[in-house]
């Protein structure tokens, strides 16, 4: 191009030329230049109410389809709304860029209007982020973060762009070569490592796969499928990898940890292998530590070098992309499967008759009455309408838990919800993300009253969009999961959780022009969500659900995931 660009063109170019179609912003002031350089641009623009709910919505966006999502701020409070998408971002693997205004380098460090240390503040919460202090370095920058945010183990990654660099001119010219001598991403894992995993594989009697969002982000679900079925191996998928594996295949047990199941976790505290796939071993899941898979030599394959061996062990680490690992170990699987599968066929076999056994004992069951709706039902109608295909969006508490329990994931990139940072207010904005880059799917938002009240601005995103979220509130009038651990393990002194005002969601929706209703009668359940996924635009369902329901089982803080509360009988207390 000989033509002199601005540095807000040039931006929209690179954008552009990295497969961008959408953007999810809020412009302020150091922005203009770059808002009013899109105003003649193709790429969309989604205005949202708040700037952390852009973070989100670029997470929906990003976690729906694997491609990086993109979201945008204006410096000093724009920015700083940022970093709670960000660091949830980071917690779960999430490939997403993040473009901010910043003041104009000349009045940088001078405490100007809405200045703030944006790159100092984000360095914590990102893979890597930029200060682009010259029009010449914007291009680079801009294809860097791209590539950051998307290979490797995927990440946030941000940009903050001072007004004067939005202002200049250049002649500009393309990024042909990422070189980033620092940045070394290994993917195909140790040929010998991966060839010892397949014998100690079958030579396991009670092997066990620990699925999880590694598996998601690096497209093996094939993979996973494919090695579940030759080794015939029970199978756990982590809260972030629900999806990996169909839900409804024979293999599939359900999600471990503090709301697993009992085969869940009784299956990984007994077996003699573990098999760990793109997964860190995370607290929600271990449980105590020390007590974690006690039995079990553990293979532990992930992208990320530093993850191998931070909690637990690896008797045999693997350091890889779990696309290319599990492609190999197959094979290689395959062609032992002669010589080896029948040696220990006994006593797997019998170690399935004891998992189906803990499967039968105590099932993850929805819970239904006729006096009030429970929120396993709730779930169970949900599940019931999705078929395992739809877009669940969740927020964080309660209804997460059951939502995770109950809702069948038979894809990947379904299940949509905050795991490691927990954000409350997350859900809304992530469905809407969703919905943008899924227009065909049925997507749903599932959030307690708590969450929901969090992000009610994005209901008029949605209403001006006209996207057919079906929004369902889990209303039980608490904050659930915080008046859940009061009453087990603080005497019931129920301190500031009770939410004893919601809105008419009628008049709520109804004052953004779309329908919504209330309905606490399990008789009326069945047929309110299906009238409101029958509606061809957004609708609002707030149901009321019993108000005391605790999620169980559950492993109490400092517990054994073995040590399970597995109903309403008092816990025993542990160290907090």
């Amino acid at each position: 191009m000989s033509n002199l660009m601005s540095g807000s063109k040039i931006l929209l170019e690179c954008l552009a030329r990295e497969g961008v179609d959408t953007m999810f912003g809020y412009p302020g002031g150091v922005t203009l230049p770059f808002y009013d350089a899109m105003y003649d641009h193709p790429l969309r623009h989604v205005l949202v109410r708040h700037e952390e709910n852009a973070a989100f919505a670029a997470q929906g966006y990003a976690r729906s389809t694997g491609r990086v999502g993109v979201c945008c701020a204006t410096s000093g409070p724009g920015a700083t709304n940022l970093t709670t998408g960000l660091v949830d971002a980071m917690m779960d693997s999430i490939p997403i860029v993040a473009l901010t205004g910043q003041v104009s380098t000349k009045l940088m460090g001078s405490d100007a209007f809405q200045e703030a240390d944006t790159f100092g503040i984000t360095r914590a919460c990102t893979k890597h982020n930029f200060l682009v202090k010259t029009l010449a370095d914007l291009p680079q920058a801009v294809h860097e973060a791209f590539y950051i945010a998307s290979t490797g183990r995927p990440g946030p990654v941000l940009v903050d762009v001072p007004k004067d660099v939005f202002q200049a001119q250049a002649h500009y010219v393309p990024v042909t070569t990422i070189h980033l001598p620092g940045y070394k991403v290994h993917t195909d894992g140790h040929a010998g490592q991966i060839r010892r995993a397949a014998h100690m594989m079958w030579e396991a009697k009670r092997p066990f796969i620990y699925a999880g969002g590694g598996i998601i982000a690096s497209n093996a679900s094939g993979e996973l499928k494919e090695l579940v079925e030759i080794l015939d191996a029970p199978t756990v998928c982590t809260l972030m990898g629900l999806g990996a594996l169909p839900a409804d295949h024979p293999n599939f047990i359900s999600l471990p940890g503090m709301h697993g199941s009992y085969a869940a976790n009784m299956g990984m505290t007994e077996a003699d292998l573990l098999i760990a796939l793109g997964v860190r071993f995370d607290d929600r899941v271990t449980g105590r530590l020390a007590a974690f898979a006690p039995h079990a030599k553990v293979i532990h394959v992930d992208i990320d070098a530093a993850e191998i061996g931070k909690n637990r062990a690896a008797d045999l680490p693997i350091v890889g992309d779990a696309k290319r690992v599990l492609s190999k170990l197959n094979k290689i699987l395959a062609e032992l499967a002669p010589a080896h599968a029948a040696i220990n066929a006994d006593g797997r076999k019998a170690w399935w008759g004891q998992v189906r056994g803990w499967q039968e004992e105590h099932p993850l069951a929805p819970e239904f009455s006729t006096s009030e709706i429970k929120p396993q039902h709730l779930m169970a109608e949900i599940d019931r309408i999705s078929g395992g295909k739809a877009i669940v969006c969740s927020d964080v508490g309660q209804h997460q838990m059951w939502a995770a329990q109950l809702i069948r994931f038979n894809q990947p990139r379904l299940w949509i919800n905050s795991g490691g940072l927990g954000s409350m207010g997350f859900g809304l904005p992530a469905a809407l993300g969703a919905q943008f880059a899924n227009p065909g799917k049925l997507v749903f938002s599932i959030g307690g009253d708590g969450g929901f009240q969090m992000s009610i601005p994005e209901l008029s995103t949605i209403a001006s969009y006209g996207l057919p979220i079906k929004i369902i509130v889990m209303n039980n009038g608490y904050l659930g999961m915080v008046r859940q651990w009061q009453e087990l393990f603080y005497n019931n002194r129920l301190s500031s959780v009770t939410l004893d005002c919601f809105p008419d969601a009628e008049k709520l929706a109804g004052a953004y022009g779309f329908p919504g209703r209330t309905v606490e009668n399990p008789a009326d359940l069945a047929s309110a969500l299906q009238t409101a996924v029958n509606e061809p635009g957004p609708y609002l369902l707030n149901v009321k659900v019993s108000p005391f329901e605790n999620v169980y089982p559950m492993v109490p803080a400092g517990g054994a995931i073995n040590e399970m509360v597995l109903c309403d009988a008092k816990p025993v207390a542990v160290a907090q």
